[in-house]
C-alpha cells in the first residue's frame, strides 16, 4: 500500500482524533496511490498513524478511516460500519421511522451520509472514493437495513470540489417521492427528490421537543383563567374563565401565539401546535416549502390555527417592528397632545400607516439556513445573524420567547452569542438564557472534530431594559 509521510511541523491533529490531512501537512508520498485509493498515513518519524483513502485533486488529501492499518474499503467494510450506526441508532432513538443513520466522519465513513424514512434509505456521496464505490454501498445498505428503496440526492457543491458532478436518482428498489414519516409523535410529509438536502433535517429533532415548555401558560395574558364553575347538576367545574366571567370555549386559550422563520417543511410549527400554541405564523420565501408546510399541518389536523406566510424573513421582521415604532410614535403624539389640541391629536393618530406590520408574537423562532458556508463569509453572517435576532427580539411580547439557531459551522458558538447579545443592545432587551444545544443522538461528534459542532441552538427569555 502506498503510504503518505507528514510534515514535521504539523499540528498534531489526527492524533486528537481528527480525521482530515490537509495538502499543506503531506511531506512526501511513497509508491504510486489511486485517486480514491487507500493509503497508510505516517508521521515524520515513519510511525503509522492509520488508514484512509487519498485524492490528489482535493484540499483534503486523506480522510482517515481507521487508526489502524486497514486491508480494504469493500462491501464488508461497509457492512461491518452501517451495522453499527444502525445499533446507535437503535440505542438511542428506539421508537424512530426516521433519523441520520449515517453522519460521514462522526460515524467513521467520511464523505457519506445517509438518512432513513421509514423503509426509504436517502444517501449522499460526497468524496471520490465514496463515489467509486457506490455499488458496495448499495449492497451493504441492502444487507444492513433492507430498505424497499435506496435513492441518491448527491446534489451538493461540495463534490465539485473532488472533482466530481452532482448526481440524484435512483440507486435500488422501489422509491416514491413524498414519503410520510413520524418525529416526536407528528406525521411529517418528506419530499426525498425536490426537498432540501436529503428532504429533512433530523438535525433538530430534539430541539424542536424542547419548545414544548415555551408554548403553554400564557391565558393569563387575555385574561383568562381557571375558576370553579357550577354545572347544571349543581358540582363545580374547573373552566377557563374570560374578564367578563363567561366560561371560554376555544380548547387552546392558554396556548401561545408564535411566529416561525425560514419554516421549510413547518417543523417546528407543528411542534408548537402540539404542544398547544393559540396561533402560528408560519413564513417562508419559498413558495414551495410553505406547500410542504400547509400539507404537513393539515396532515396533523392544525390547519385551523396557522396562518402562512410566503416573503422574505429579513423583510417580514424589518416591516413588522417598523410597524410597532410607528405605532408607538402616533400613541406618545396621542399622549403628549394637549387637551385644546384633540383635533391635532386626531389628524396625527388618523393618518394612514407608512408600515403594513405591528405584530408581536410570545414566541418567535428563527432557524435559517447557513449564512456562512466559507470562513470568508463570517463577517457577513454576523450582519446577518444580528438583523433577524434584533428583530426578532423585537417582535417577542415582553417575558416571551426568543428561539434562535445557526447551522453555520464557521460560527462559532462563542461568537453566534456574541452577536445575539449585540443585538440585544441594540434592540434594549434584556436576555436570560434558558436552554444551549447542538444537534441531536443521530448526529454525534467526535471530541477534537471542531466542523461536527455546527449547531447552535439556544431559547433566550426576552424582557425590556
Amino acid at each position: 500500500m502506498a503510504s503518505v509521510i507528514l510534515e514535521r511541523s504539523r499540528k498534531k491533529r489526527l492524533e486528537q482524533g481528527h480525521p482530515w490531512v490537509y495538502a499543506s501537512e503531506v511531506a512526501s508520498v511513497d509508491g504510486d496511490p489511486q485517486a480514491g485509493g487507500l493509503v497508510d498515513v505516517l508521521n515524520h518519524q515513519g510511525k503509522l498513524l492509520g488508514t484512509g483513502y487519498y485524492n490528489p485533486a482535493s484540499q483534503i488529501r486523506v480522510r482517515m478511516l481507521s487508526q489502524g492499518r486497514l486491508a480494504a474499503m469493500d462491501t464488508a467494510f461497509f457492512t461491518e460500519r452501517i451495522a453499527s450506526c444502525l445499533r446507535h441508532r437503535e440505542r438511542f432513538l428506539p421508537s424512530a421511522d426516521a433519523y441520520r443513520l449515517v453522519y460521514g466522519e462522526a460515524d467513521f465513513l467520511p464523505g457519506l451520509i445517509i438518512d432513513r424514512f421509514g423503509d426509504v434509505l436517502v444517501v449522499q456521496l460526497l468524496t471520490l472514493a465514496m463515489d467509486q464505490r457506490r455499488g458496495e454501498i448499495v449492497q451493504a445498505l441492502v444487507e444492513v437495513a433492507a430498505p424497499r428503496g435506496i435513492y441518491e440526492r448527491s446534489d451538493v457543491s461540495v463534490r465539485e470540489l473532488e472533482g466530481l458532478e452532482q448526481r440524484t436518482g435512483l440507486l435500488y428498489g422501489e422509491c416514491p417521492r413524498h414519503i410520510t414519516v413520524s418525529e416526536n409523535g407528528l406525521k411529517v410529509i418528506v419530499d426525498i427528490v425536490e426537498g432540501q438536502k436529503t428532504g429533512y433535517f433530523f438535525d433538530q429533532r430534539e430541539n424542536r421537543a424542547s419548545i414544548a415548555p415555551l408554548i403553554t401558560g400564557w391565558g393569563g395574558r387575555s385574561g383568562v383563567a381557571l375558576q370553579e364553575v357550577a354545572a347544571e347538576d349543581g358540582s363545580l367545574q374547573l373552566l377557563p374563565v374570560n374578564k367578563s366571567g363567561k366560561p371560554v370555549t376555544f380548547p387552546y386559550w392558554d396556548g401561545a401565539t408564535v411566529l416561525e422563520c425560514f419554516a421549510h417543511t413547518g417543523s417546528f410549527t407543528l411542534h408548537a401546535c402540539k404542544y398547544g400554541a393559540k396561533k402560528v405564523t408560519c413564513l417562508d420565501v419559498s413558495a414551495h416549502a410553505i406547500e410542504s408546510a400547509k400539507a404537513n399541518v393539515e396532515l396533523n389536523g392544525f390547519s385551523d390555527r396557522v396562518e402562512f406566510v410566503v416573503d422574505d424573513a429579513f423583510a417580514f421582521l424589518r416591516n413588522q417592528v417598523k410597524g410597532l415604532e410607528e405605532r408607538s410614535e402616533r400613541a406618545e403624539g396621542a399622549r403628549d397632545a394637549k387637551p385644546g389640541a384633540k383635533s391635532a391629536a386626531k389628524t396625527d393618530t388618523g393618518r394612514p400607516m407608512t408600515a403594513g406590520g405591528g405584530r408581536t408574537w410570545d414566541v418567535v423562532i428563527l432557524d435559517p439556513p447557513a449564512f456562512a458556508k466559507t470562513k470568508g463569509a463570517v463577517a457577513g453572517a454576523c450582519r446577518g445573524y444580528k438583523d433577524i435576532n434584533l428583530h426578532g427580539m423585537k417582535l417577542v411580547n415582553e417575558g416571551g420567547y426568543l428561539v434562535t439557531a445557526s447551522c453555520s459551522y464557521h460560527m462559532q458558538p462563542q461568537l453566534f452569542l456574541d452577536t445575539i447579545a449585540e443585538a440585544a443592545q441594540d434592540a434594549g432587551k434584556v436576555l436570560r438564557l434558558i436552554e444551549w444545544r447542538a444537534a441531536g443522538k443521530d448526529h454525534p461528534q467526535i471530541l477534537g472534530v471542531d466542523e461536527g459542532r455546527y449547531l447552535k441552538f439556544a431559547i433566550f427569555e426576552v424582557r425590556s431594559k
